[in-house]
């Protein structure tokens, strides 16, 4: 990964900056991006303190003017884009509202992040890629995106299979382009996001940690191992993937 530029959108906590840390270790150059200026100043700040040159861009996922223009920051930036790790996100919601319970406003929001939102950033992170003959983007979705529950909203496990289905459909497309496509799909996560959809319901948290069958979360560091993976030359054959990062969880009937 030396010297390789690699944005990540959601950077600046949680599994997006575990990444960040994980690419650096290995020589890359991240750009980061998040609507927290603050956080995204932080964790710059922090990877910088380690000896990584390291970017913050504020934007909104949501937006296709800002991924443009975080995907044009890049590239005046450093003139180049080798790979992607599309992982901003919006907390779903706790309350796990039933499809005629659920206001058309709430299911807008997650579908226009978790889904247009991966969309827009392949928009505009794909032609450079196409120019330089090679690229990777690996996408986040969920161990929701192979199946459903009632612990997840609708709007959120229909945004996570979009997102596999948008993987498969560009990783087709763009193969013979250089350019690889890979989805990751992890259980629960010891994230920010995770401590403050439960943190009134410890009883709750606790039975989710032991959903999975080796019994509990996963830490941040162990979905960037697998991003990193896909990001490199080590799985240069593996493009259409539907990687399940979830402990067994979607092993288990």
């Amino acid at each position: 990964m030396k010297d390789r530029v690699i944005l990540i959108t959601g950077g600046s906590r949680g599994i997006g900056f575990a990444t960040a840390e994980c690419l650096v270790r290995a020589g890359a150059r991240v750009v980061l991006t998040g609507r927290n200026k603050s956080a995204g100043s932080k964790a710059v700040e922090q990877l910088r303190a380690a000896g990584a040159e390291a970017h913050f861009i504020t934007a909104d996922a949501g937006s296709e003017a800002d991924c443009k223009r975080m995907v044009e920051v890049c590239l005046d930036t450093y003139g180049r884009l080798d790979g992607a790790f599309n992982n901003a996100g919006q907390d779903p919601d706790a309350r796990q509202p039933r499809i005629h319970e659920y206001s058309s406003q709430d299911w807008q929001k997650i579908i226009e992040v978790h889904l247009s939102g991966l969309f827009y950033a392949m928009k505009h992170e794909l032609p450079p890629m196409l120019e330089a003959g090679f690229g990777s983007i690996v996408n986040m979705a969920s161990v929701y995106g192979t199946a459903a529950a009632t612990s997840s909203p609708p709007s959120y496990v229909s945004a996570k299979h979009g997102a596999i289905g948008a993987t498969r459909s560009a990783a087709v497309q763009y193969a013979k382009d250089g350019i690889r496509v890979n989805v990751v799909c992890p259980g629960y996560v010891r994230t920010p996001m995770f401590e403050r959809m439960f943190e009134a319901n410890p009883e709750m948290r606790e039975r989710i940690a032991g959903s999975h069958p080796m019994g509990r979360l996963a830490e941040p560091s162990e979905v960037a191992d697998a991003v990193k993976w896909l990001l490199s030359d080590a799985s240069s054959f593996v493009t259409g993937n539907v990687l399940m990062v979830d402990g067994g969880m979607s092993a288990k009937v």
